[in-house]
């Protein structure tokens, strides 16, 4: 049996030879994450510390969460981070991460929307057979008592806004969503909730039950392919600019 993710889905879509080097290779690369990315674990981990303090009924000043979010950036900041945009600093992006946290806790406070888990593990298995399962951790999960539907919450840093049709199809949070349907019932509501943190925006969208079989059918499909697949070539985007795997890679070089 292998484990399947979003991550590891999209990366077989976007770059057959990195999804090789990654997840059939194993290899390790040399060159380090982005710092985007970096941005984007340590910004996770601040809201994630703030909402396991609302769990436990105590709400931290906004002082607490960014000297949270400061104390995780120092203690795991590496000084050769991947900086692919030049005229940033390393600097620029802890004060985006700064100005993220401000202006989602000015528009969050008090915190009163019934958060029940953060970081929520979650496995789906797709066949009922155990040979193909995905496995995702939810940002934040909610229970929405006046509406009575469980939210899927989603932390994006990126700098770019997915267009609502690129929303409404999007895979990471509909394979959340059946994950939690199987928990609560098939009748659950559930809201996926995205929320683009450079832009200060939060977009909801429901999808049905009929939408959620569909995308459990694809996405076997779609592993079925990763299986049987033997050819792994290289495919060239812009995406290349981050990936760790540059200095080997065949498409690179």
């Amino acid at each position: 049996m292998v484990n399947y993710s979003h991550s590891k889905l999209e990366t077989f879509e976007n770059c057959r030879l990195k999804f090789k080097y990654r997840y059939i290779d194993k290899i390790v690369p040399d060159i380090p994450k982005s710092i985007e990315a970096y941005l984007g674990s340590t910004v996770h981990e601040a809201l994630e510390w703030l909402y396991k303090k609302v769990m436990e009924k105590t709400i931290p000043t906004i002082t607490e969460v960014i000297d949270c979010y400061t104390e995780k950036w120092i203690q795991n900041f590496i000084d050769d981070f991947l900086i692919v945009r030049k005229e940033m600093k390393a600097e620029d992006y802890f004060q985006r991460g700064v100005e993220f946290l401000i202006n989602y806790y000015l528009k969050h406070q008090p915190f009163t929307d019934n958060t029940i888990a953060t970081e929520q593990k979650i496995e789906i298995d797709l066949d009922g057979t155990g040979d193909k399962k995905i496995i995702g951790y939810i940002d934040r999960l909610v229970h929405n008592l006046e509406k009575n539907e469980i939210e899927i919450h989603d932390y994006k840093t990126s700098a770019s806004v997915l267009s609502r049709d690129k929303i409404e199809n999007s895979r990471q949070l509909a394979l959340y969503s059946i994950a939690i349907k199987e928990r609560y019932g098939k009748d659950k509501n559930v809201c996926m909730v995205w929320h683009f943190l450079a832009h200060d925006m939060k977009i909801c969208i429901n999808s049905t039950n009929e939408k959620l079989e569909l995308l459990r059918k694809n996405v076997i499909e779609l592993i079925n392919e990763i299986e049987q697949t033997k050819d792994f070539p290289a495919n060239k985007t812009r995406l290349c600019d981050w990936c760790e795997y540059r200095n080997i890679c065949e498409g690179w070089k």
